[in-house]
């Protein structure tokens, strides 16, 4: 067993899949695989990668990205899984040594917040407690870093769970229980609240930077954003109270989360608001 299954996912990526892979090949922590899945691409992209013994590649057909990064879990061996998408890369050379040093300072006897220890240990587990260790992106489009959550609560859930380039899910969540293919655009925060509100997950702030996040992307389009919203809604009513959804959706209108958005978004306000957020997160 590796520490690490780096898990990438493709179709016909360009010269993005070895940009990617590159920023994974350059990390000083070398207790890693990489996992490379790829939907039958016909751009010769994946005949462009390094021969190297820690990259495994397996291309099958899939029904979308979240197919394939349930296919790229199946062939994991690793104790974290953590994926990474073509075009997004590593911060910098030491982010995965940061993070195993992150998960090893985790003490074992660590007490779960209803007052019980951990049971049977498993993969990506201490003292059999299972944990989703996550830290910030930095956002490519607005050259900012993007803070997430210090602590994670149900509240926290509802509006701003961490992006899957920020966490190392440990392999026994990703297993036990995939992505919903069901959902097209939010199936990653699907299963996030899976982890939290049924899989028993631990979630613990890394303050490392963990990716430049390229953005832009599949979820991002016009369309996709309409599409989000509406499974945004099914999803926290599969987690969450009705009261609880109400509370929280007239906290969000009351702090002008809308308008928040945009400033996070556009590149003359971001670098101010990034910048208050990241003093409240720490406080």
């Amino acid at each position: 067993m590796v520490k690490f299954s780096i898990l990438v996912v493709c179709l016909n990526p360009g010269e993005k899949l070895l940009r990617t892979v590159e920023s994974i090949l350059g990390q000083t922590c070398g207790d890693y695989e990489i996992i490379v899945k790829d939907g039958m691409s016909a751009d010769g992209s994946v005949e462009e990668l390094p021969e190297d013994a820690r990259i495994r590649v397996f291309r099958e057909k899939d029904k979308g990205i979240y197919d394939a990064m349930n296919q790229a879990v199946g062939r994991a061996v690793g104790e974290y899984v953590y994926f990474l998408n073509c075009g997004d890369v590593f911060y910098d050379k030491d982010v995965l040594l940061r993070v195993k040093k992150q998960i090893e300072e985790q003490p074992e006897e660590k007490v779960r917040a209803d007052g019980t220890a951990g049971g049977k240990k498993t993969a990506g587990s201490r003292n059999g407690i299972r944990y989703i260790f996550y830290g910030d992106i930095y956002e490519h489009l607005t050259k900012e870093r993007v803070a997430s959550n210090p602590s994670m609560d149900a509240f926290g859930c509802y509006r701003n769970v961490p992006c899957h380039q920020a966490c190392f899910y440990g392999a026994a969540l990703v297993k036990e229980r995939g992505f919903d293919i069901r959902y097209k655009v939010r199936a990653d925060y699907e299963h996030f609240l899976w982890c939290f509100f049924r899989g028993n997950a631990e979630t613990v702030y890394m303050p490392v930077l963990i990716a430049d996040y390229e953005g832009g992307g599949f979820s991002e389009t016009k369309e996709n954003r309409n599409v989000s919203a509406r499974e945004h809604k099914e999803i926290v009513g599969k987690y969450m109270s009705r009261r609880q959804v109400w509370k929280y959706r007239m906290i969000m209108a009351l702090t002008l989360s809308g308008f928040r958005t945009w400033l996070a978004g556009n590149e003359v306000t971001a670098h101010a608001y990034n910048w208050v957020k990241g003093k409240l997160y720490r406080r």
